[in-house]
């Protein structure tokens, strides 16, 4: 959830380690802080809010050195301040830590430390692991960062300096990732390889519970047992995933998220699509054909924006492919013990390829002996290294918190690949040309959707000023309804709910008022009268209505109070253009209201902490 960066090199570190906090800040940004080393010194400088605060303090306070890490913090244990801020240090100010993960053990470490007569400065679980270090300390640093870790329980990505140890930084990783870069001028650390752009032009990713020591001149990787670990170089372009993560002229990166999505869905279908058998192919499922015939039940497991995607997926795979889907949350599925047999596949869906709780549920497949397939975006992470095969979005960088871009693009991926399963079993070559042909208008229908953003700016003046919206639609745009409401919770802290427009009538009806405005998602389709039936019910009620329709829909018009067109197209894209207005209602409310769009509250990019 937070972000780390550390240099050990032939230039001065601080500006390198600013640098790369602003790219991670997406991560984390309730405090940040870095610490330099010059021969025996260690120069820390530490605070509360976002990195631009820090950056502050650094220009007021030079923090000199060739040498050190730092941290961007989204807060776990203890508040954001500039005490909680990382890195922490051990009594003496030797030893300086920054973490990413929970010490879920930190309460019994803390006691047994305290008894011993340590004085802890923070309410951190982080400040445990410096003591610890501190203690296992005996000169050898990778030695005592091993033992004091032996002892930890949790989760970990982490780095430690030594003032008797200068220009060295050691660390761990254990469900948190890392990645050590190589570069011209010396050799770094990060969270994320796209903080390094610039700096390194070679990556290597740790494994889980692998140690690493690193400094101006060398890196060596080791197991637990500190044997040395054969790691192999990969050039840091093939893990940038393409894309570009500056504003280019837009306010906000959501925004330009929102506006990226012609080019990231031609980038997700780019030669996937082939004419000649009228399907789509892939090149990491790892799977043959006759394997993929044999599957006759797939779980798609994922968690927030990632989850509605993979509710279209069970929309689509059980439509086209005729193959029955269950959609589990990360979070409980990792708990449970659900009877799957060995011809079912899991599907593990997420942006970032490192959220927690699904990797722990394609841990948890993979150990069952299942399938795992991941669609992912990110080239080189958790979940992208450890699925037996998959797909990737090549979305680039999403920086803006609240996902845009993920989704269309998750559900663009799994329409082909629906579209290839059905191929297998029973759709016609006409069948299949029909839907490839409809994918590649796609691009374009959301380039001719974004011309709604007038209208819904317009739309948003009307209504920021609600404390409750609903969101409402059946079928394919069910899912839609739910990524709907999740944009505005996110970004605009106004309550919003999505359900199915049949279920109003059984419960959440009772919210309807003049004050609660309905989202309708109602384009033509095979349950429009249903869905204008279920409108006519708020209306009658007196509940303000926005509606998401087809084109000059006349019918839709005289009965909403607000319209907002999008293009017609089948109803199995539907959601991916619905999505469209939804997000940039999101957004033009939570502007009005005075929000940070970018970064919205006790939220972070990536949970990779339960």
């Amino acid at each position: 959830m937070c972000g780390i960066i550390g240099f050990s090199g032939r230039r001065e570190a601080a500006p390198i380690l600013i640098d790369g906090l602003k790219r991670l800040e997406y991560r984390g940004y309730d405090s940040s802080g870095l610490v330099t080393g010059t021969g025996g010194s260690l120069h820390l400088r530490k605070k509360a809010g976002r990195i631009a605060e820090l950056a502050k303090e650094v220009a007021a306070r030079p923090a000199p050195g060739t040498f050190g890490i730092s941290h961007t913090r989204w807060a776990t244990h203890g508040g954001a301040t500039d005490r909680n801020a990382h890195p922490h240090f051990d009594t003496a100010g030797d030893i300086a830590v920054v973490h990413n993960g929970v010490i879920e053990n930190h309460h019994t470490l803390r006691n047994q430390l305290q008894a011993d007569g340590v004085e802890f400065r923070s309410e951190t679980d982080t400040e445990v692991l410096a003591h610890l270090i501190s203690h296992y300390y005996e000169g050898d640093l990778l030695a005592a960062v091993k033992h004091a870790l032996a002892l930890v329980k949790g989760t970990y990505g982490c780095a430690v300096v030594c003032r008797h140890d200068p220009g060295v930084i050691v660390g761990a990783r254990l469900g948190s990732p890392l990645v050590i870069g190589i570069g011209p001028d010396g050799h770094y650390l990060a969270s994320d390889a796209n903080a390094l752009a610039g700096y390194a032009t070679q990556v290597v990713y740790l494994n889980d519970r692998q140690i690493f020591q690193l400094d101006q001149d060398s890196w060596v990787i080791r197991n637990q047992d500190l044997d040395t670990v054969d790691a192999p170089l990969q050039d840091i372009e093939h893990f940038l995933g393409g894309g570009d993560a500056e504003l280019n002229g837009f306010p906000h990166y959501m925004l330009k998220e929102i506006y990226e999505q012609p080019e990231t869905l031609a980038n997700a279908m780019r030669g996937r699509l082939d004419d000649s058998d009228s399907t789509a192919h892939f090149g990491g499922l790892n799977l043959t054909s006759q394997q993929l015939r044999q599957i006759d039940r797939v779980i798609m497991t994922a968690c927030g924006t990632s989850y509605h995607a993979g509710m279209v997926g069970e929309y689509l795979f059980e439509e086209l492919a005729r193959i029955p889907v269950e959609v589990e949350y990360a979070s409980e599925l990792r708990y449970r013990n659900p009877p799957i047999d060995r011809s079912t596949v899991m599907f593990a869906i997420t942006q970032s390829g490192e959220t927690a709780d699904t990797l722990a549920a394609l841990r948890e497949s993979k150990r069952m002996g299942h399938t795992t397939l991941a669609i992912c975006n990110t080239v080189g992470s958790s979940i992208a290294r450890e699925a037996d095969g998959g797909v990737y979005l090549h979305a680039g960088p999403e920086i803006g918190v609240a996902s845009t871009k993920a989704f269309t693009s998750q559900s663009c991926v799994l329409t082909m690949l629906a579209l290839y399963l059905g191929r297998t079993r029973h759709l016609s070559s006409v069948q299949g040309q029909a839907i490839i042909d409809n994918l590649r208008q796609l691009p374009e229908k959301v380039r001719q959707t974004l011309g709604c953003h007038e209208r819904v700016k317009g739309i948003a003046a009307k209504y920021a000023h609600v404390r409750n919206v609903l969101y409402l639609g059946r079928q394919y745009l069910y899912p839609a309804a739910l990524e709907g409401a999740l944009k505005l919770k996110e970004i605009s802290y106004i309550h919003a709910e999505g359900y199915p427009a049949a279920e109003m009538k059984h419960g959440p009806i009772a919210l309807v008022d003049a004050d609660t405005p309905s989202v309708f998602l109602v384009p033509r389709g095979s349950v429009f009268d249903k869905v204008m039936s279920n409108m006519q019910e708020i209306k009658a009620r007196g509940g303000p209505v926005i509606a998401v329709c087809s084109p000059d829909d006349e019918e839709v018009a005289s009965i909403a109070d607000d319209i907002i067109p999008i293009p017609d197209v089948p109803e199995y894209l539907q959601p991916i253009i619905a999505a469209i207005p939804l997000q940039l209602l999101a957004y033009e409310i939570a502007l009005l209201r005075g929000c940070d769009v970018d970064k919205p509250r006790n939220l972070a990019k990536s949970v990779t902490v339960e």
